[in-house]
């Protein structure tokens, strides 16, 4: 019998219908920003756990607030007393069936997803626990929605439950200040707050499940107590019945204060993931191994496999320079790629810098770290300001504390006016060396370049 209840409250859920709401509004909320951005696993899994939970909490929560209060809304209240199944039992199968087309459709709208970025050549493998975390946060919303219709019986219920609880959320977000927050453990969090979409994170280093287990642990838990909570009055059922789920409701309130006393452990670490000290595995903070993928230029660069996207736009922005230095002394014989090392500041502020020295190694290989988050000119921009200045200091000499011949050369170098004041002499005697061809600049370069690094040359002395 309980098998054939459940067939019938599967059929007749009024979650059913809501289907091609939550199709339409992941499509227009998840999916349509994932394909603008690179197929990137972290980048696109992060995003999709904090936006597609955005657009199914209110769906589910209203959906299960309104079969809720079915029995009060139809008059049958007293008419099913009599059943032989107690009402806790009946409430459960109404709200196993509302919860088992939310992960359906969630399932569904994640596969989409998942399946598309795996086919625009995505690096390595899918990231499970952000999917896992919707997954579980369906039972979650399904029974708080529930509960709420049950306990406040309205027409009312229903959409003013699935605001609030969207509101709820949202607002949440706003108290997390750092990362020791309790507020971490909201299911809409995937990493370090206000973190953006950070390529970096979870590509050299596996992508963390301390949070998300966590978050697991006070799902879990919450669901269990709403649920447990229902079979509380003396109405729903016999005395065994009630103990049962007293226990229930127990067991799943420690399991969700446990979870968030877990959330407020958490620390940034090294890798920009949160990590919790009793739920971390120490084998996560093994790099990834990888092969790189290196352009054919002068000085080859040579990027991680995710990034293989970039490659032809760093190649572009740095193969002007790297045609100049080739070959002299100091510069690099490769441009290899960085991790990023984060740190927390104040508030929700990381700061991101590369992990170790420039330059090391010899043969010299110099160690870029890319820009994040950037249109594709701000890109090519930034990084001729930031890894190109730091490539020709590498050869120049100076660096902050280069004299006015070594400012001109750099700034003849790389075509830009960022450090000698327009009008200036540094500035004339590098729009001097810019104007030379090609081959009279290298070769004065390759004759001078050691009196250069020591600090020898004045600008007078420059062609």
């Amino acid at each position: 019998m309980t098998g054939g209840l459940l067939r019938l409250e599967t059929r007749r859920s009024v979650m059913l219908w809501m289907l091609p709401l939550v199709a339409m509004l992941f499509w227009f909320i998840t999916y349509r920003p994932s394909m603008a951005s690179p197929p990137l696993w972290n980048v696109r899994a992060m995003a999709m756990q904090t936006t597609t939970l955005a657009v199914f909490a209110p769906t589910v929560v209203g959906a299960a607030a309104w079969l809720g209060w079915r029995e009060r809304r139809h008059r049958m209240a007293d008419l099913v007393i009599g059943t032989a199944r107690p009402r806790w039992a009946r409430q459960l199968a109404t709200w196993a069936a509302t919860t088992w087309w939310a992960i359906v459709a969630y399932l569904g709208c994640v596969g989409v997803l998942y399946g598309v970025t795996a086919w625009q050549g995505a690096w390595g493998g899918p990231l499970w626990w952000p999917a896992v975390v919707g997954a579980v946060s369906m039972p979650a919303f399904s029974a708080l929605g529930f509960v709420a219709g049950v306990l406040r019986p309205s027409r009312f219920t229903a959409p003013l439950v699935a605001i609030g609880v969207f509101l709820a959320l949202q607002i949440s977000l706003q108290f997390i200040h750092g990362d020791h927050s309790y507020w971490q453990i909201s299911p809409l969090v995937a990493g370090p707050w206000e973190i953006g979409p950070d390529p970096g994170v979870a590509t050299f280093y596996r992508y963390l499940p301390d949070l998300p287990i966590a978050q697991v642990l006070f799902l879990a838990g919450l669901t269990a107590a709403l649920l447990g909570a229902l079979g509380l009055p003396a109405g729903a059922g016999g005395r065994c019945l009630r103990r049962c789920a007293a226990a229930i409701t127990a067991a799943g309130l420690v399991a969700a204060g446990t979870a968030v006393m877990l959330a407020g452990t958490g620390r940034l670490d090294a890798h920009g993931m949160i990590a919790i000290p009793l739920l971390h595995n120490a084998g996560n903070d093994r790099p990834v191994r990888y092969t790189p993928v290196c352009s054919h230029t002068p000085i080859p660069v040579c990027l991680h496999p995710a990034y293989t996207g970039y490659l032809p736009a760093v190649t572009e922005a740095l193969e002007p320079i790297l045609t100049e230095v080739v070959g002299l002394p100091g510069a690099p014989v490769r441009i290899s790629q960085s991790a990023a090392i984060y740190e927390q500041g104040p508030d929700n502020r990381v700061t991101i810098s590369r992990a170790g020295p420039p330059t090391s190694g010899t043969p010299p290989v110099f160690h870029l770290l890319l820009p994040h988050q950037m249109t594709t000119d701000e890109f090519a921009v930034e990084l001729r300001a930031a890894a190109g200045h730091s490539i020709v200091n590498s050869v120049v000499g100076g660096g902050r504390d280069a004299n006015p011949a070594q400012q001109a050369v750099t700034e003849a170098i790389l075509g830009t006016s960022s450090v000698a004041p327009p009008g200036s002499p540094t500035a004339a005697a590098a729009q001097r060396l810019a104007a030379l061809p090609t081959t009279a600049r290298r070769a004065w370069l390759l004759e001078h370049v050691a009196a250069l690094r020591a600090g020898q040359l004045t600008l007078a002395q420059l062609p």
